[in-house]
């Protein structure tokens, strides 16, 4: 014996509003899938622009503090290993 479809299934505007919603949800451009891979890349970006900040920040620190004459001689010797005439660098890293 077959079981009777119930009459709010066969409902045209149950049945429409069915349709656009897998519509929607599944097949648009813009569907779920989207949205969500949207959402992580948006999170990467603003955790990038974070971080850039940082660096921005540093970076403006050090810029300001190579201003002055004794700190832009620190700075040379102990980031890009400048050397004085007289002397001799020697680089010890750890593997």
């Amino acid at each position: 014996m077959m079981k009777r479809i119930p009459s709010w299934i066969k409902n045209k505007y149950v049945l429409t509003s069915v349709v656009f919603g897998v519509y929607f949800l599944f097949l648009d451009d813009w569907d779920i899938f989207t949205l969500v891979r949207s959402k992580r890349k948006l999170e990467q970006i603003e955790q990038q622009d974070a971080q850039m900040s940082e660096q921005l920040k540093q970076t403006k620190n050090t810029l300001y503090r190579l201003h002055h004459l004794d700190e832009l001689e620190a700075y040379a010797r102990s980031e890009k290993f400048f050397k004085r005439d007289d002397e001799d660098i020697f680089v010890v890293t750890k593997k």
